[in-house]
Formats: C-alpha cells, structure tokens, sequence
C-alpha cells in the first residue's frame, strides 16, 4: 500500500495530474465516467465519477437501500497544495542569456524550503477546440528538472540564518538556463520559452497553445525514511495522502451496501475553496441531489431526509507535535506521527467537528482495532479552517475533521508515518463498508 502511495505522490505532480491519477484508479476498477452537462443514467449498485475543470474528481457507489433513509458517507480531500504558478509571459531575460520566470505563490507555502532544488512544470494547457466556448485540455508533466531557484550566498547576506524575509517576486524566480541571443529571438516568435518547451514536449506547435495553467514542482521522488523507514517524505503530501486513502478505501470497498459511498476530492482548498471546483461551490450538493432525484423521484424531501441521514469525514492532515518546538503546542492534545489519525478540534468551528462528529469518528477506529488522537490548537493560536466547516456551508450534513499528523506542512517536502497511513484506510474502508 504504501509504494502504491509513493507512486501516486510521483505521479500526481499537481492537482491536474492528482485528478488524472485517480481516474486511471477508478476506471481500472470498473467506475463510470458520467459528465455534469449530460443526463445520468445511474443505478443502484452502480459505480461512477465525474470531474470539475479536471481538477477535482467525485466518484460514488450508488447504495441498494433507500438513499433518503440510509445517507451518503462521504470521505473529502483536496487535490491542491502550495506551489508556485507560473505567469503568463514569464520570461525574464537577464545578462549572459539568462531565463527567469516570473511566478506567483499559490497557498501558503514555506518559501525557504524552495530553494536549490531541482524543480519540473506541470498543469495543463488550452489549443483550439470545437468552437470559442470549448477550448480543448491538454496535461502535461516534463518529468524532468528544468528549473532552479537558487539562493544567495551566505557571503552577500551574512545575517541569512537569523531571518530574513522574502520577497515572492524579487527572491523566488526560478531560472530555466541560458540562451543565445538568436534561440532566445527565436522563442519570443514563438510564444516564449515556457510555450515552446511545454509544446515541444506534447509535440505540437507553440503557436497552438491560447493558455496555459503551469505550476513549479520539486522533482525529487517520494522516499521512506527514519531508522525502519517509518517515515515517507514527499512533496504534496497535504493533502493527496488523504486523498488516496480515500480512494484506497473506496476500491476496496464491497460493491453491495445499503448506503451510498462517496469520495469527493475538491481543488483550492489552500486558497479559501472559493471556486467552482473548491468546497464552497454547491458541486457536491448538487451531485447528491441529482442522485437522490435520478434514484428515488423527484420528492424534494428525500434530498433532506438523506443530507440529515449523511456523515462526511473531511480529511486533511493535521500537524504533529515537534520534538524541537514543543511550547508551540496545546499541553495535552498534541498528536504525535505514527499515534494513528487525527480528530481535529477548535472551539470556534473552524473545523466542522462536534462532539458527536468526534464521538463517531472515535468509534470507526475503536471498531477497525485503530488508535486516534486528538488536535487542538495551543489557545493563544488561531487555527485555519479547511474543507469541513467550508462544505457545511452549503448543505448541513453532520461530521468530523480528521488527517494524519505531519511535519513541515506546506514545505516543498513533507514527513508523514507510515502505520498512520495504513490505519486511516482501515477506518475509511470501514466507514464504506
């Protein structure tokens, strides 16, 4: 499970690629695609998904009871984790033919940690489709470093290592390498050298390319670590190791059950979920009314009778207690890495979890033979809000937040436990089944 994991943290580069990921996943195991645009013809026991602007994906196990009486059991994650964008017309040419980007941060990403690696693009990009309103999406992944941001000398800034604050556009522009004045004449032509690049490595023109949606990620693989490897690091693990072990869950799950599963995967989560792909929109609400509808009849009771029949489990990792920061958290609800998942709590419902969100999630690891812990904030720190109280927005569903504890969240590279990882899919395969 866990080299599966690594894969899929290798392959999912970005939330584009994340989504494509887990579609290959469910189509191999005999999932449906279904599209909003088209009519659903759905049943039960049937198995599909859908996508949002191919970066948030919802698969579903339509359930053999009565949705109205038996509920959906939702698990919700993100596809997106900080990054930086790359802009449009973001060559910056320097002395000595020198190419830099001109990016934007995405979320809000420890800057240091970006520093002197070797970095790769990925996203996808817009050609021409059938008509102006449908232009056509092509993904693309370089799997290759082409880009560093290197940082200066210790020598020009010798107060480096007692703070040093960044500035995103001055400080975090990433250089691609050096031209000739001829290559670089030929590039403007064509678009520029991220359009040339990208369309060189889709083989197609750099003209064909209207726009793109570009991020820089660190290139270095996912790997264990710690004396028995009881650690994995790697880029994006906030929050795509809770993504994919919701869908480790949903494949495993058995094809009959009165209740109807779900694995909802939004996109934005680390901007505010303010979109249309984010938890914020009513995507997931309208999908569950559309199934209860195409199920059971248009009775517009039976949406409330299954919305108050539900549970989501918003999963999204949690920060785990450090052995070099202890005063930064609360004295006795501090998980530690590999205690088992996490019930993430705060007074001022920033996350969705109450005492009887906590009470059944509780229950769901007692039951799958799983330890749990608990987070809460030290009380002179305010928290963020995530996926659950967001999505409670639009429909009101009970719930919990929960994730795995993790150092370094939102740095370039992250650190999870592994026996946390196969714990959370135990309790997620239970919550399904």
């Amino acid at each position: 499970m866990i080299k599966r994991l690594l894969n899929w943290l290798d392959e999912s580069t970005c939330n584009f690629m994340a989504v494509a990921a887990m579609e290959r996943e469910l189509l191999a195991a005999g999932f449906s695609e279904i599209r909003q645009e088209n009519r659903w013809d759905i049943k039960r026991g049937g198995k599909y998904f859908f996508k949002k602007n191919d970066s948030a994906i919802f698969a579903f196990i339509v359930g053999e009871g009565d949705i109205s009486k038996e509920g959906f059991r939702i698990v919700s994650a993100h596809s997106d984790s900080p990054c930086f964008k790359i802009k449009p017309n973001a060559e910056i040419y320097g002395d000595g033919g020198v190419v830099s980007l001109n990016v934007e941060k995405y979320g809000g990403g420890i800057l240091y940690t970006w520093f002197d690696r070797p970095l790769s693009i990925s996203g996808r990009v817009m050609v021409k489709g059938k008509d102006a309103l449908h232009p056509h999406t092509l993904l693309v992944d370089l799997k290759r470093p082409v880009a560093t941001i290197p940082h200066l000398a210790i020598h020009f800034n010798r107060s480096v290592n007692e703070g040093n604050a960044l500035s995103v556009q001055k400080d975090m522009k990433p250089v691609l390498g050096y031209y000739s004045q001829e290559e670089i004449e030929t590039f403007k032509r064509e678009g520029g050298v991220v359009k040339s690049i990208v369309a060189a490595h889709l083989g197609i023109s750099a003209r064909d390319i209207i726009e793109y949606e570009l991020c820089l990620y660190p290139a270095e693989k996912a790997a264990l670590t710690g004396i028995s490897g009881e650690y994995f690091q790697s880029a994006r693990i906030d929050d795509l190791s809770m993504a994919f072990a919701g869908l480790e869950a949903l494949l495993r799950a058995p094809e009959k059950s009165d209740a109807t599963r779900v694995l909802a995967v939004f996109d934005n989560e680390e901007t505010g979920s303010g979109t249309k792909q984010g938890a914020a929109s009513p995507v997931l609400r309208d999908a569950m009314d559309r199934i209860v509808r195409i199920i059971e009849g248009d009775d517009p009771q039976n949406t409330y009778m299954a919305v108050a029949n539900s549970f989501m489990i918003s999963a999204d990792d949690a920060h785990a207690w450090h052995p070099n920061y202890n005063e930064k958290y609360d004295p006795t609800n501090h998980p530690v890495i590999g205690g088992g998942p996490v019930i993430k709590i705060n007074a001022n419902c920033k996350y969705m979890t109450d005492a009887q969100g906590a009470a059944v999630f509780s229950e769901l690891c007692d039951r799958a033979g799983v330890r749990c812990q608990y987070f809460v904030n030290h009380a002179d720190v305010a928290g963020g809000s995530t996926l659950g109280n967001i999505s409670s927005s639009q429909f009101d569903i009970r719930g919990v937040d929960m994730g795995n504890a993790i150092w370094a969240m939102h740095s370039a590279r992250e650190t999870a436990g592994v026996t946390d990882h196969i714990d959370t899919v135990k309790v997620f395969n239970l919550f399904y089944q």
